[in-house]
């Protein structure tokens, strides 16, 4: 290693001998030269000397001893044992002979300085006294910013079906506040309802591309809406203008999905290269957050169709998976609509098990879009780090748990915020009392309320339990089923809202009819309802057979309601399980958790829960106030993906 000594400030100008492409200028306090120089130079100069040890004259980029390319403050007489007594600058450097390091060593040669945060803490009171004199100098910070653009089948508040379009209209927001370039391409969704007025805002940008897909070329349009920092942009065809939700309808999925969903990854593809929002494009070098298997052709897209002639070669993909189960699984046949190379297929290619098939000549050979993704993805996230090794396993992966395993250095697990202005207990404009972990005598009125809205019975001293969800198996209805006959013997009262599977929608009506003092169904959705659920309960009932992340968890702790749920993904993430003797005999966590899955197990978690509501109030009390304390803000989740973005820009390109 070359070194020179550091004793004072230079003012130097770069030697013409010295390679502007091999140094890199960063702030001070990157470099650790902040506090040092606060420190122990005081008087503003920095003598930069020849070190004893160094070696011969032309080491450092070219200077020599008669070179007077730089230009070093002479010193005084009196200043010659200080500079004898200085840092020696030292220089790394390649194979190639450019400089890729900086470090301080003293005489000793040992390092001076291993970390700026370590020495800026050492000479805090100092550094405090230093910037007192100055005025208060502003200290230099650099962050990276990224070009990022969200594929996504939907995103609120202009579509939503559940949790994926709450991720996709939060986190962009979020995201470009903390400096980031941010775009979301997603559907212009028409489906002749009110709803149609959230594209309102959105203006045709005057820009027609044609993809080359299914057997033609396929002219798409794109809106454009920016709001909150973020360009909303949506891509318009046809195909996205009928009744029903952005799947299907009343009759089922929609037969053209994978059509659909082709059109949205090739446009997103060429949104950033052919859209100047606010003068100019987005460019080459993107992160593209792909969601789910309705995005999962977008990294596909790049390796096969855009690296290869050297466009995107900067680029990053990010495959976000919400839900496994659901993979865009196709006949064979419908390899040839993609507009992918033919030779790409086997990073598509899937085929059923035999127990699967629908009869003894069916070969099971089919497409499978999200394996795709999987395969050509540069980083693989998915909503919790539950769910992410969850995945993995035979029982959670969808026949994709070896796949992900082989893939398992580049996937981790996040879990989603929530909106903390609209889910605010002490602001909620759809409760009528409000309150706080500071002042929790709103919570009981709250519920007083609810119990008076459905028509129950005004008992504040009886347990009330909540759920709010679709009916369906996934969501573990069948075992609420089971137990309500069981759980209707206590001295409690049991509210649900949600819709889905007609059987269970059936049920609870009659179960209403049963246990007409005691028990509450509410078949639909209701925004306003399910806040006023989630503030009037006192305990909110998960059952999920699995749960990816799950947001009402969250809801009910921000809202002191205290969550009862399956240890499972997110849920197991998300809920701390309650350790009375914890904490010096005060008690730790925020609800119960239960496994195995079973009627015995979460009735036994829900009678620990009744029990402690019964006769231990403080204790009750300090479980509400620790879940309403948790931090589940988007600001928290931004954090962990930028520490994503950059692992993923740290890495090399996926190349075939």
């Amino acid at each position: 290693m070359e070194s020179l000594q550091v004793t004072r400030l230079m003012s130097c100008k770069l030697s013409a001998n010295i390679s502007h492409k091999a140094c890199s200028f960063r702030p001070s306090r990157q470099l650790g030269f902040s506090s040092l120089s606060r420190r122990s130079f005081q008087n503003g100069k920095l003598t930069v000397a020849r070190s004893d040890i160094t070696e011969n004259g032309g080491g450092f980029g070219g200077l020599d001893d008669s070179s007077n390319s730089n230009s070093i403050e002479e010193e005084d007489d009196d200043e010659e044992e200080e500079e004898k007594n200085g840092l020696m600058l030292g220089l790394d450097r390649d194979d190639c002979g450019s400089v890729i390091a900086l470090q301080l060593i003293p005489p000793s040669g040992e390092v001076a300085i291993d970390s700026h945060q370590d020495e800026a803490a050492d000479t805090k009171g100092e550094d405090e006294g230093i910037e007192e004199e100055k005025g208060g100098e502003e200290e230099i910070r650099s962050r990276v910013t990224y070009n990022i653009v969200f594929v996504t089948a939907e995103a609120a508040p202009y579509s939503k079906t559940g949790g994926l379009g709450d991720v996709c209209g939060s986190l962009p927001g979020v995201l470009a506040g903390r400096g980031h370039r941010v775009m979301v391409v997603s559907p212009r969704y028409l489906n002749g309802t009110s709803a149609d007025k959230n594209f309102t805002g959105a203006y045709d940008v005057d820009r027609r591309i044609k993809v080359p897909c299914f057997g033609g070329e396929q002219e798409v349009a794109f809106f454009h809406e920016y709001k909150k920092g973020v360009d909303w942009v949506f891509v318009d065809h046809p195909s996205y203008h009928r009744p029903g939700n952005p799947y299907g309808d009343s009759h089922g999925a929609f037969g053209d999905n994978q059509f659909r969903f082709t059109l949205l990854c090739h446009a997103a593809c060429e949104a950033p290269l052919v859209l100047p929002l606010g003068g100019y494009t987005y460019g080459e070098k993107c992160l593209f957050l792909v969601n789910d298997w309705h995005a999962g052709l977008v990294p596909v897209l790049l390796a096969s169709k855009y690296r290869p002639f050297g466009i995107y070669k900067d680029a990053r993909s990010i495959l976000v998976i919400h839900n496994l189960a659901h993979q865009g699984v196709e006949p064979a046949a419908s390899f040839k609509n993609l507009g992918l190379p033919s030779e790409w297929y086997g990073a598509l290619e899937w085929v059923f098990p035999t127990w699967a098939r629908t009869h003894a000549l069916d070969t099971g050979e089919a497409v499978n879009i999200l394996k795709g993704a999987i395969v050509t993805a540069d980083r693989i996230l998915t909503v919790s780090k539950g769910y992410a090794w969850e995945i993995t396993t035979v029982e959670g992966g969808y026949g994709l748990n070896e796949l992900l395993s082989s893939r398992r250095i580049v996937l981790n697990g996040i879990v989603n915020g929530i909106d903390v202005t609209e889910w605010d207990p002490s602001s909620d404009e759809h409760v009528s009392f409000h309150y706080s972990a500071d002042d929790l005598s709103g919570k009981a009125r709250c519920k007083t309320a609810l119990q008076q809205e459905l028509g129950l019975p005004i008992r504040p001293e009886c347990p009330l339990i909540g759920f709010i969800g679709r009916l369906d198996y996934q969501k573990g209805i069948d075992l609420i089923r089971w137990a309500i006959p069981e759980l209707m013997e206590d001295n409690v009262q049991f509210v649900m809202l949600g819709s889905g599977d007609p059987l269970y929608e059936d049920w609870m009506r009659a179960a209403e009819k049963t246990y007409r003092d005691k028990f509450r169904g509410w078949v639909g959705f209701n925004v306003p309802i399910s806040h006023r659920i989630t503030a009037g309960c006192d305990i909110l009932l998960m059952p999920s057979r699995f749960e990816p992340c799950g947001l009402n968890q969250l809801y009910a702790m921000r809202y002191g309601t205290v969550p009862v749920v399956h240890t499972t993904g997110g849920l197991r993430d998300t809920v701390e399980n309650f350790n009375p003797y914890a904490g010096d005999g005060s008690g730790e966590g925020t609800g119960w958790t239960f496994s195995p899955l079973t009627k015995e197990s979460m009735l036994e978690a829900l009678r620990t829960a009744i029990m402690t509501y019964r006769d231990h109030k403080s204790t009750w009390e300090a479980l509400m106030r620790r879940g309403m304390q948790r931090d589940f803000t988007w600001e928290t989740a931004a954090i962990h993906y930028e520490q994503v973005f950059e692992w993923a820009c740290i890495d090399p390109p996926y190349i075939t």
